[in-house]
């Protein structure tokens, strides 16, 4: 198949175009669209252009197309999830369930849409305010830069793209190199919907090239980003007076308390650690046991990950399949090695067939081990003894990022004083940090990003409060 950019409502050639291949197979998806500088000067020209239409629109109409859209992808949910097993090589059944919620993000959009209002002042509180009638209104900011990443290719571009038109901004979308094909699909079922030319935009290609040019655009009004720490404090640096989102890096961790029963978190823990391959932004990378349960916990689920299946993204019984580039492979397992020599034991996994690593735990890893210190996004996990809670919470906040972190236990006293210690922007109480649903504010501190998604705070930072006074004196 051959994908165009999409350009002002309509499919437009680009002058080149590159091979997107299976991550699991290697074999020939599509030929994409690779665009240059003067393409993506349209697709901003384009959204330029249809800002006053979407500014305009009332917004119980912004509601029903989000509401078509929303409803079109729950009628081809089937397709929608194999374009991403494909694309992504995320496992179908995971995947079916990022359509669900993508379905879930743009039905909270069409709600949020209605909801967007301001607030009267009392003037007079203040001396001179007499007689005066104050009120402010939310307006759309104008043009959304949209750049997205390939872990989550359909629901990461709903948390952009829904936010942004409900509000009524308008769009252009880079989504990833990997995962254009879900973009585009999106993109399908907008103008099915009925939504003007010009408000979605999608460009795909370079993302330097094309991430540049957005970032330094004037008629751009906001950069909502999500991907690595370098480019999007990069991004930040650039962006000038740009309002800038930024969903960074993460190595999500939980710990957990003496006392607790295993039963119901050792596959929830394996689940928040192995999901599509690990490469989730908090996915669960770090696991601190207190000694009393350490043994134990190591061997339930060392036993639970050996059962997860391996295999093609598209068979529904696949747990395990291939990371998104052999680059990531041989990354991971020269992390894996790092660690091993630094006095690491692998107690399953450490190794790759072909395009898939294999789902490995890690036992006393040293915390300046990349596997510990950095985002592995890949199917590793450590378990580390601890003394205690305190130790623990030490160790989750030693590090450069700070998105969620989760605790089990059963003591009231111990979790209120992790819900204040832990230096993270959500924290998880008797759950794995890898939770989350879409309407929930989502970011981090440190070198997790700055700002919130979570559609009706996505919203909050895509609109601009203006102050209207009457004088009545």
């Amino acid at each position: 198949m051959k994908k165009d950019l999409f350009i002002n409502g309509k499919w437009q050639e680009a002058k080149r175009y590159t091979t997107l291949v299976s991550p699991y197979s290697g074999e020939e998806i599509a030929r994409v669209a690779a665009a240059d500088e003067d393409e993506t000067d349209l697709a901003i020209a384009a959204a330029f252009a249809a800002k006053r239409t979407m500014a305009k629109m009332p917004s119980h109409q912004r509601a029903l197309i989000l509401e078509k859209v929303a409803r079109l992808l729950e009628e081809r949910s089937d397709v929608a999830a194999e374009l991403i097993a494909m694309e992504a090589a995320k496992p179908v059944t995971i995947a079916m369930g990022e359509v669900q919620r993508t379905i879930q993000t743009y039905k909270f959009a069409a709600e949020e849409a209605k909801r967007i209002h301001g607030e009267t002042l009392p003037l007079d509180a203040a001396p001179g305010g007499e007689g005066r009638v104050a009120y402010t209104v939310q307006e759309p900011i104008g043009v959304i830069g949209a750049i997205t990443p390939f872990n989550f290719p359909m629901n990461l571009v709903a948390h952009k793209v829904g936010p942004a038109l409900a509000a009524g901004n308008t769009v252009v979308l880079k989504p990833a190199n990997q995962t254009p094909l879900s973009a585009f699909f999106i993109a399908e079922l907008f103008a099915e919907a009925g939504l003007p030319a010009g408000a979605l935009n999608v460009v795909t290609g370079s993302g330097s090239l094309i991430g540049e040019r957005i970032v330094a655009d004037a008629r751009v009004s906001k950069i909502s980003f999500t991907g690595s720490p370098a480019v999007g404090i990069g991004i930040r640096n650039k962006a000038g007076l740009k309002r800038v989102t930024l969903e960074l890096g993460s190595n999500a961790a939980v710990i957990i308390d003496k006392g607790v029963n295993l039963e119901k978190i050792i596959p929830r823990c394996v689940m928040g650690a192995f999901s599509f391959q690990g490469q989730v932004c908090i996915s669960l990378q770090r696991i601190y046991v207190a000694e009393e349960l350490y043994e134990e916990f190591v061997t339930r689920f060392v036993e639970s990950t050996r059962q997860l299946k391996i295999g093609s993204p598209l068979d529904p019984a696949t747990d395990i399949s291939a990371l998104i580039s052999p680059k990531d492979v041989e990354r991971a397992l020269s992390w894996i090695e790092e660690a091993i020599a630094h006095g690491a034991r692998v107690a399953v996994g450490g190794t790759a067939e072909d395009n898939v690593l294999l789902p490995t735990v890690l036992l006393e890893v040293e915390p300046s081990q990349k596997v510990s210190c950095q985002e592995v996004f890949a199917p590793i996990v450590l378990i580390n003894r601890v003394q205690d809670v305190n130790e623990a919470i030490q160790l989750v906040n030693d590090s450069r990022y700070g998105l969620q972190a989760g605790i089990y236990t059963d003591n009231i006293h111990t979790a209120l004083d992790a819900a204040e210690n832990l230096h993270v922007g959500g924290v998880l109480i008797n759950d794995i940090p890898t939770f989350r649903v879409d309407h929930m504010p989502y970011g981090g501190v440190k070198e997790s990003g700055v700002g919130r998604e979570g559609v009706k705070y996505a919203i909050e930072e895509m609109t601009e409060k203006k102050l209207v006074i009457f004088n009545r004196n």
